[in-house]
């Protein structure tokens, strides 16, 4: 039994049954013993994402997001002030300057959970937060 926070990509991609997740992850997020953890952070990128047209495949509206994540067993992590507090604790790399990625890794710094995520990027915080994918 783990807790585990989703990036933004792995949430979308499980609401679009997409192929792109590994059977071992896929194992991860189906496992009625695994708690997986959906972030207020992944709402708002997906929202101002959908705004500006850089998700026009995905036209789920953020509701819809919301309820099938927790129709699928998801609990969902609004963001709280000790998240942004730790927000300078992830280094700063010049090649991943993303604000929600940081978010991200923050709050799983703070929640002490892993962080599913296929973006290579993150491999460069392997020190701070527990990147699986």
């Amino acid at each position: 039994m783990a807790t585990y926070l989703l990036d933004t990509h792995c949430l979308i991609w499980f609401q679009d049954d997409s192929p792109r997740i590994p059977k071992r992850i896929m194992n991860i997020l189906q496992s009625p013993a695994n708690t997986i953890l959906f972030s207020q952070i992944s709402l708002f990128e997906i929202t101002i994402k959908q705004k500006v047209g850089k998700l026009s495949q995905f036209v789920a509206t953020i509701q819809d997001v919301f309820n099938q994540a927790e129709s699928d067993g998801f609990t969902f992590l609004p963001i709280s002030n000790n998240h942004l507090y730790h927000y300078n604790d992830i280094p700063l790399f010049e090649q991943h300057r993303d604000p929600f990625d940081r978010l991200l890794l923050a709050t799983a710094l703070v929640e002490k959970v892993s962080l599913l995520s296929a973006d290579v990027n993150f491999n460069l915080y392997n020190e701070s937060v527990n990147i699986i994918w």
